[in-house]
């Protein structure tokens, strides 16, 4: 028996945005290319997740192959420039509107949620249950006007950042071997976000923001503390993992923790690239149970925006990654878990079980 999978995060409204004349084909029927199309979810027992709303960086063209450099660690990636909000709203409307399309594309097969009791009501009828999520908040000015209008059109998770710089905050940049603590915390802007996505009950995702904001996140907010897709630091010294400090402060928040499936995260030498087997998942995997609990750890994917392992390839791979897990010593009942339950509590006892 292979378990609904809720996951964590996925960038899939990337693909729809970079072509959008092909998104029948990409979306319902599926091309073949990518890690998530209707037909595949379906076959992966892919049951939701947080569709993040991510703004690309322009790409200047003496920009470095970051491809390669994070292929041969020790590397450092670059941060790219801020992006305004002006620049960054039309495309953040753009991949809302995608999936708002994903829904109405797919009536029967596809809904977008913004409670727990719509999310499980739409498990319980075999619908996708998808929750609007913003990897980092360039598309949002530093007064926070836009922050009714998103939540309105069904915004339910917010990140202050991705790695580069916002009005709110700064991420960590790509870089092995690293610290996450890397550099200052929220700025007034942003400690105004937290309270705001407090009062709304969006909930906050920490997985890009670098240890010092992470504080500010931790001291400010009265909701749980959640990465929707991080490993452990203390298995793979990436500065986009958490240390076992970060780890202990979001189970005492009765937070968690989405495990991420890009190789880079993954791969004790912190290289990037699909070679490698299923040790490095299940050591972050007893890393992250070990250190928040059985009740905090759930699956954080990343499809569509990193280079996953072999065995997992797409989202069709979520059984092998059961299969693995289970042979490692893991039952159904944590299983169950990892696999959707816990995203559901800790969505509840963050919005609320209306």
């Amino acid at each position: 028996m292979y378990h609904p999978v809720f996951d964590g995060h996925n960038d899939f409204l990337l693909r729809l945005l970079k072509d959008p004349e092909r998104r029948e084909d990409i979306w319902l029927k599926g091309d073949g290319t990518g890690h998530l199309d209707l037909p595949r979810m379906r076959k992966g027992s892919f049951a939701g997740g947080f569709f993040a709303i991510y703004i690309p960086s322009p790409m200047a063209h003496d920009a470095p192959d970051f491809q390669e450099m994070m292929q041969n660690p020790p590397f450092e990636v670059p941060l790219p420039d801020p992006i305004p909000a002006h620049i960054a709203q039309p495309t953040a409307l753009a991949m809302a509107g995608h999936l708002l399309w994903m829904q109405r594309a797919a009536p029967d097969d596809f809904a977008l949620c913004t409670t727990v009791v719509q999310i499980r009501d739409a498990m319980a009828k075999g619908k996708i249950a998808a929750i609007m999520h913003m990897e980092g908040a360039e598309a949002i000015s530093p007064s926070l006007d836009e922050l009714p209008l998103y939540h309105a059109m069904g915004l339910r998770s917010l990140g202050p950042v991705w790695s580069r710089p916002t009005a709110f905050g700064h991420g960590v940049p790509f870089k092995f071997p690293g610290s996450p603590d890397t550099g200052p915390g929220l700025t007034d802007a942003g400690k105004d976000l937290v309270r705001a996505c407090n009062e709304m009950r969006i909930m906050l995702d920490l997985s890009h923001l670098n240890e010092v904001g992470f504080n500010d996140v931790a001291r400010l907010s009265d909701a749980p503390l959640v990465a929707t897709h991080s490993n452990a630091h203390a298995v793979t010294p990436s500065t986009r993992n958490l240390t076992d400090r970060q780890l202990a402060m979001i189970r005492d928040s009765g937070g968690m923790v989405g495990l991420n499936y890009a190789s880079g995260f993954l791969h004790p030498d912190g290289k990037e690239g699909a070679d490698m087997g299923w040790e490095p998942i299940l050591r972050h995997m007893d890393h992250l149970i070990e250190r928040l609990g059985e009740d905090h750890v759930g699956l954080g994917s990343d499809f569509d925006g990193a280079t996953l392992p072999k065995g997992i390839g797409d989202v069709t791979g979520q059984h092998a990654l059961q299969d693995a897990l289970r042979s490692h010593g893991y039952d159904d009942a944590i299983l169950a878990k990892i696999c959707h339950e816990n995203w559901l509590a800790v969505l509840e006892r963050t919005w609320g079980g209306s």
